[in-house]
């Protein structure tokens, strides 16, 4: 895509990104701060707004997906060596994803409170994955940054 396609996209999607996230606060004020949305009097805007957020969710998501699969073609086809770079990547990811997994225990929290939340030992390894995978990332970040300033150092002198 050239470089004016590129900007008109991207200003259509903080034009539906800004939309969602007014319909969001007025949905959230509609609300009223009520915890149980069955006791709310669903009834006029109310309604409205929740289904024109859901609606614009939807095609955001389905635009983000779209334009990621458009650029990776794009980039396979344009890009010499994007490929090898981009399934390394991908692999890294599940690897991180999987040793998350395998190290969350499923079991921190006591049965009670597991019970009291009603969260299965399942739902409460995912949980725990997710952290670790968080950890993961985060760690692989910070070792990204300074290995880029030390290399960007070593290149200088």
């Amino acid at each position: 895509m050239n470089e004016k396609t590129d900007k008109l996209i991207t200003f259509a999607g903080l034009g539906v990104a800004l939309l969602c996230t007014v319909l969001a606060i007025v949905f959230a004020m509609n609300n009223g701060g009520v915890k149980d949305l069955a006791a709310v009097n669903q009834g006029g805007l109310f309604d409205a707004v929740y289904w024109i957020l859901v609606c614009l969710v939807a095609v955001s998501i389905i635009a983000i997906v779209i334009f990621l699969f458009v650029k990776l073609a794009d980039r396979f086809k344009n890009v010499p060596g994007y490929a090898k770079k981009f399934f390394i990547i991908l692999g890294v990811a599940i690897v991180a994803c999987v040793a998350a997994f395998l190290l969350a225990k499923g079991n921190d929290v006591t049965p009670a409170l597991m019970e009291k939340q009603n969260v299965t030992e399942g739902t409460s390894k995912l949980i725990g994955a997710a952290c670790i995978l968080v950890y993961i990332l985060v760690l692989g970040a910070a070792g990204c940054i300074i290995y880029s300033e030390v290399a960007k150092s070593l290149k200088k002198k």
